[in-house]
C-alpha cells in the first residue's frame, strides 16, 4: 500500500517519532508505513488521517492492487 503520510507529515512539520507518539505506535512503524512494507488496520489508518488533517482515509493511503493476485 502505498501512502502520502512522509508528504503530509513533513508539510505539517512533525518528525517520525511525534507522529508516532501521537498514533500510540514506534516510529518503525511510521517509517514502514511511509516505505510501503506495512499495511495498517483500519483503527491505525483512520487515526493516522485525523492526526493528519485529512477528511478521508483515501487522502492519506492509496490502495495498490496491481500485482495483487486475489
Amino acid at each position: 500500500m502505498k501512502t502520502k503520510i512522509r508528504y503530509l507529515r513533513q508539510e505539517m512539520g512533525i518528525s517520525q517519532q511525534e507522529l508516532a507518539k501521537l498514533a500510540d505506535v514506534t516510529r518503525q512503524t511510521i517509517n514502514a508505513l511511509e516505505n510501503g512494507r506495512y499495511n495498517p488496520s483500519l483503527v491505525l489508518a483512520y487515526k493516522i488521517t485525523k492526526i493528519l488533517k485529512q477528511k478521508y482515509i483515501e487522502d492519506v493511503f492509496i490502495l495498490d492492487l496491481e500485482g495483487n493476485s486475489e
